[in-house]
């Protein structure tokens, strides 16, 4: 069997690093809100060129922080609106909703399956508080016809950057492209931690201190509890991995650019549409957290390859919307995002993932 993702192949490359620091943890007898967490922080925060990182629980938590930040700062209120692509990940929608806000879904380009930009000014209202951008499945969504709308209207920019660390926008890395950005390492990440891990991203100092000690209970000073905060921290395990993973994850990221090209060059078949994107080995605003395709015979197709002992995933099968959990927006029509839903397969992809193992994937792609 083809692995989708081969998380045990991915890891075992840091074995010797890994073990060593997990013993160095061990040992420590520090296990919160320690060193390691701090140096993580400081590393993440020098490579993308942002003043602030604040560890989290996961990708989720770090959303939610940034949103419950923008609250307790009375930036927004309850009741106020989030721009959000209808085509995201569910975590994008729940950290709007569980702060009290309303998600305001737009449908997505279906070449770049990102959030379409021309369609955001028509959603923004005299509620509207902010545009949650989620740069999906590796590739930046940014423009300057996004920070016009906005400086024009005083929204605040959040991205969604948790299948993209290490893509770049004109030289800037997402996670320093708004006004804050949350991060999620999950173990299938380009950036995975051996379990679940998160971060926030800003240059705002007020909001970075108020994520840091909702994060931690609301607390600044231990047993003060300025806000009614959370208990959402990253522990020192976790982080100790991610500073070693860190130090490779550009060159990991330009083996997924080789092994994405491989796959555009080499796939010909009608029935499947491909990722459109120009030079795909020199083009930095991709990273491929996921190599996604569209076909109509979606479901024929991942049967087949199953059938051929090779492993695909769906990404994602059913769009916010349609879930019972947000059931009071089952009605709102949004034909883009629901024909992706039925047509999009993502193949296997990693920096991982052998020669002929694509060789394979790709043979019996065209053979379909």
């Amino acid at each position: 069997m083809i692995k989708f993702l081969d998380l045990q192949k991915i890891n075992l490359q840091y074995q010797q690093e890994i073990e060593e620091e997990l013993i160095n943890v061990f040992r420590s007898g520090w296990y919160l809100l320690g060193d390691r967490v701090k140096t993580f922080e400081n590393n993440l925060s020098n490579y993308i060129k942002s003043k602030y990182v604040i560890g989290v629980s996961n990708g989720l938590e770090a959303l939610r922080l940034i949103l419950k930040g923008y609250l307790e700062l009375g930036v927004m209120e309850h009741g106020d609106e989030v721009i959000v692509p209808a085509n995201t990940y569910i975590a994008s929608v729940l950290s709007i909703s569980e702060n009290g806000l309303i998600p305001v879904f737009v449908e997505p380009d279906p070449y770049t399956f990102n959030i379409d930009i021309s369609k955001i000014q028509e959603k923004i209202t005299s509620k509207t508080k902010a545009i949650m951008i989620v740069h999906l499945y590796g590739q930046v969504v940014f423009s300057e016809e996004l920070k016009s709308l906005a400086k024009k209207y005083k929204l605040k920019i959040i991205e969604d950057n948790a299948q993209a660390i290490g893509a770049e926008w004109k030289e800037n890395k997402t996670g320093n492209l708004g006004d804050a950005a949350g991060f999620s390492f999950y173990p299938g990440k380009n950036l995975g931690a051996l379990g679940d891990a998160g971060a926030v991203s800003t240059n705002d100092a007020e909001l970075a201190q108020a994520i840091k000690a909702l994060a931690n209970y609301g607390s600044q000073k231990k047993y003060i509890n300025k806000y009614r905060g959370v208990n959402s921290r990253l522990d020192e395990i976790q982080a100790a991995v991610l500073n070693i993973k860190l130090k490779y994850i550009d060159q990991d990221n330009q083996k997924r650019r080789e092994v994405a090209n491989y796959y555009l060059q080499n796939i010909k078949n009608s029935k499947i549409e491909l990722p459109k994107i120009e030079d795909c080995l020199k083009n930095k605003e991709h990273v491929w957290h996921l190599f996604v395709i569209r076909s109509k015979y979606r479901d024929n197709l991942q049967g087949y390859l199953q059938n051929n002992n090779i492993q695909t995933l769906i990404h994602y099968p059913i769009p916010p919307h349609k879930q019972e959990a947000y059931s009071i927006y089952s009605q709102l029509q949004l034909p883009i995002t629901e024909t992706l839903s039925r047509e999009v397969l993502s193949l296997p992809i990693s920096s991982q993932i052998t020669q002929e193992e694509l060789t394979k994937v790709i043979i019996h792609l065209n053979q379909f």
